[in-house]
């Protein structure tokens, strides 16, 4: 019989950013790596400095919530948000953001109909250069907006 795989919430506590949500708190799936370790399994749309395959270190309440303490490793993915312009070519189309990337091989989340950011994981090895100069061009042209809420060094560097 395999073991099987405990998958939990993660939370993350944060201070609001000034015209962005107003929550301060974001639970990502992880799964279970020990007693008070997890890597996470999706993408965050709130929490910087994260990335979907790092590995986390957390506590436990008293209400059985596991709050995050800190990073133990990361997997060199890097996090990227795309908020489509509504008044723009591609509308408020998330759908046409992630056609955009789909070249690159990234897999994304949409958070809401409401608002349609996209929040994609760009795995360590990917042509973060041509991700980057597409970024960059979707802005200028009025696409999106976008920022980097997790980046790494060959991020940085390319």
């Amino acid at each position: 019989m395999e073991n099987s795989v405990e998958k939990i919430k993660v939370w993350f506590r944060f201070v609001p950013r000034e015209g962005w949500f107003p929550q301060d708190t974001e639970g990502l799936w992880a799964t279970r790596r020990s007693a008070d370790t997890a890597c996470l399994q999706s993408v965050p749309f709130l929490q910087n400095g994260v990335a979907e395959g790092d590995v986390v270190r957390f506590r436990t309440d008293s209400d059985g919530l596991h709050w995050a303490v800190g990073r133990v490793s990361t997997a060199g993915n890097c996090t990227l948000r795309v908020v489509p312009v509504p008044s723009g070519p591609l509308g408020r189309s998330p759908q046409a953001v992630h056609q955009r990337f789909a070249a690159f091989g990234l897999g994304g989340e949409v958070f809401s109909e409401d608002f349609p950011m996209v929040a994609f994981t760009a795995p360590a090895g990917a042509d973060f250069t041509g991700i980057k100069a597409l970024l960059a061009r979707g802005q200028e042209e009025g696409w999106w907006h976008y920022e980097v809420g997790c980046a790494t060094d060959a991020w940085r560097n390319a």
